[in-house]
Formats: C-alpha cells, sequence, structure tokens
C-alpha cells in the first residue's frame, strides 16, 4: 500500500498530541478561560482517553493508529455550540464508557457484573438526558445478536444496572417530600414534537450536514472492506454504523434533542471516520482526507467567528 500523506498522518504517534493540543487551543479560543466551563472540557478529554481505550482493547483498526480518538477530538472541536452544555459532555462521557464496558462482554454470556456496570453508566446518562432510555431495546438487541452477552442473568444486570442511578436519587426525593420533578422527567419521555426546527441554527444544520455526509463516507467504506476485519471487530461495527445513521434519523425527527444524540453520533461516526483515514490509500482517499480536513477547519472558524454561540 503506498505511502500518502493521509497514511503518514493516520500512522504517526505524534497526530494525536498535535490533535490534542488543536483541541486545547479552541476550547481556550471559544472561552475557557474567560467563562470557566472547565466540566465540559475536563468530560471531553477523559472521553477522548475513553476512546483510545475503545480502540486499543477492541482493535477497531488493523494498524496501529491513533484516528478514532483524533477523529473524535475534530469533530467535537467543530461543535462549538456543545462546548457551554455540561450536560452534552457529562452525557458523551457516560455513553462512551458504556460502550467500552460492554464490548468486554463479547460473547459471555455470564457477566453480569460488567453490564451492570455498564448499564449503571447508561442510567446516570438518562438522568441527564432521560431520552437516552428510549435506546434500550437497541442496546438489548445488540447484545443479542452483534456482542452475543445476553442471557437472563446480563438481561436483569442490565435493568439493575439503569435503574440503581434513580434508587441513589431516591433519598433526596424523599427528603425534599417533592417528586414532581422525579414524574417530570419521565413524562418527558411522552413528549413528542416532531420537526420542530425552530430552535436550530444555520451552524447546527451545516455542522449536522457535514456529519451526514462524513456517515455516507465511512458507511460505504466500511460495507465494502468490513471483510478484512476480523468477526468481532465487524460485529462492533455494524454497532457503530446502526447507532450513527439511528441518531442522524432521530435528528431529523426530533431536533430538540440535539444535545443528546450530536454526541452519541459523534463518537459513533468517529469510529467509522478513523476506520477510513486510516485502512485506505488511494489518490481519491487521500484527496477526501484534505477535504475532510478542510471543512472540519473551516467549520470550527466560523463557529469561533459567530459571537452568538460562544460561551
Amino acid at each position: 500500500m503506498q505511502k500518502r500523506l493521509q497514511n503518514r498522518v493516520a500512522e504517526s504517534r505524534t497526530t494525536l498530541p498535535v490533535v490534542a493540543a488543536y483541541a486545547v487551543a479552541v476550547w481556550v479560543a471559544a472561552g475557557l478561560l474567560t467563562y470557566q466551563s472547565w466540566l465540559s472540557f475536563v468530560a471531553m478529554a477523559v472521553t477522548t482517553y475513553l476512546m483510545v481505550e475503545l480502540n486499543n482493547q477492541n482493535a477497531l483498526i488493523r494498524i496501529y493508529s491513533r484516528m478514532v480518538s483524533c477523529s473524535f477530538l475534530v469533530l467535537s472541536c467543530a461543535a462549538m455550540f456543545l462546548f457551554p452544555s455540561w450536560k452534552a459532555a457529562v452525557g458523551c462521557l457516560c455513553f462512551v464508557t458504556f460502550l467500552l464496558l460492554l464490548s468486554r462482554t463479547y460473547q459471555d454470556k455470564q457477566s453480569p457484573g460488567r453490564t451492570f456496570y455498564a448499564f449503571c453508566f447508561l442510567g446516570f446518562a438518562s438522568l441527564i438526558h432521560a431520552h437516552i432510555l428510549y435506546f434500550l431495546p437497541l442496546f438489548w438487541l445488540f447484545m443479542a445478536f452483534k456482542v452475543l452477552s445476553l442471557s437472563w442473568r446480563t438481561f436483569f444486570a442490565s435493568l439493575l444496572g439503569v435503574l440503581l442511578p434513580y434508587w441513589l436519587a431516591l433519598p433526596y426525593f424523599i427528603w425534599q417530600a417533592d417528586f414532581s420533578l422525579l414524574a417530570g422527567h419521565f413524562m418527558s419521555l411522552l413528549q413528542v414534537e416532531p420537526f420542530d426546527y425552530a430552535t436550530l441554527s444555520v451552524q447546527q444544520v451545516v455542522y449536522f450536514l457535514f456529519l451526514v455526509a462524513l456517515c455516507l463516507t465511512g458507511t460505504v467504506h466500511y460495507l465494502r472492506t468490513r471483510y478484512k476485519d476480523k468477526i468481532r471487530t465487524r460485529l462492533l461495527y455494524d454497532c457503530f454504523v446502526i447507532m450513527t445513521w439511528l441518531c442522524a434519523v432521530l435528528l431529523v425527527l426530533q431536533p430538540k434533542h440535539a444535545t443528546l444524540l450530536l454526541p452519541m453520533m459523534v463518537v459513533s461516526l468517529s469510529t467509522l471516520i478513523g476506520h477510513f483515514l486510516a485502512l485506505t490509500s488511494t489518490r481519491w482517499t487521500n484527496i477526501g482526507f484534505y477535504v475532510i480536513m478542510v471543512l472540519s477547519l473551516l467549520i470550527t472558524a466560523f463557529n469561533l467567528w459567530i459571537p452568538s454561540l460562544h460561551f
């Protein structure tokens, strides 16, 4: 395989430190020091480390490459309108931790412990974003047909894991003698407002269309080359493809939940784009690498330039 700039960047050990420095610079330029949004920043840093672990522990890329975590950082920085939202950052952290723990249960139907802890993080994410509970049936299907870990023990462990954060929060509601907040939290699951685009800005629409274009690129590449990966890797990537496109469809139907869906979409999409950038080496994919980088930088710079999107 001919070594092009795309491949040299993808395989370099200095790529992640350089991209991390770029991410820090973007956060500082967006007002990190001025507005002290340290919780979101730290959550993004920890999430990036977990993306590295997700790649390493599951061999998502057949060669040495940090493109999964680098793709996550670059795409996250382009979504500058999410920087002020600690809910988006913490929810994303919980989701990646869930994926990391769930992937460790591969072909292990006697792993209620890891399943329990994985779904605990999903439960904590649901305290912030109740609508993530909509994904529970999908995650059980992943366990049954992709991760191959579903059994009665792991199923009930997942239920207990999701319920644990609510059980821990219950004494607070008892002490306050006010369950209206908890009731409203679950009642929000019944509130459906499709195609409500009034709150979307032009920058958010452009960013979403950019992600959809990347989805098409990553999905087509994966489907054409999936036979080269191991069975476990293929099954995990099947999950990422489904998650990416499901989040995209839900964003079209329910744009008001962008704070939840966009980070989840970026996490899943980063694995597909990382796979594409690291494992292709043609003239056209090299051009695609330049296009992706330039568009990412332009979207990030444009969002920095728009005052309304600063902290």
